[in-house]
């Protein structure tokens, strides 16, 4: 009956220019957009809402409740962390291997933590 997580929604302060910083760093595109709200789409269909944000943010540290963090796939990870470096997205620490996978944490234009991740195993 459930079949998965269809996406999931951030909430920023401005939407436009969150799904826009998806768009030009992590090659999403804008799928969908009403009433400044962003539907923002990755290469392999996963889907995030940007709704407009109410109230101040309180800054979330690594192991805080809640969603801590969302991780990006890709290809060659070598190749999408230079490109990310390129495009001047500020990383939290260095890249690491943890289990033969390849990841290093970074932030978007509003804050929220993200990580770039190459498997050596797919999890599915």
């Amino acid at each position: 009956m459930f079949t998965g997580i269809e996406h999931f929604a951030i909430a920023s302060p401005n939407p436009r220019r969150l799904a826009e910083w998806y768009v030009d760093n992590l090659e999403f595109e804008i799928t969908f957009e009403y009433a400044g709200n962003y539907f923002v789409q990755a290469k392999d269909g996963s889907l995030i809402e940007i709704i407009p944000a109410e109230g101040v943010r309180e800054e979330a540290q690594m192991r805080s409740p809640g969603i801590r963090h969302i991780a990006i796939s890709v290809e060659d990870f070598d190749t999408g962390y230079k490109q990310l470096q390129e495009q001047g997205v500020k990383f939290t620490g260095e890249p690491y291997t943890n289990e033969g996978n390849r990841l290093v944490f970074f932030k978007d234009v509003d804050g929220n933590l993200l990580h770039l991740i190459q498997r050596a195993k797919p999890l599915r």
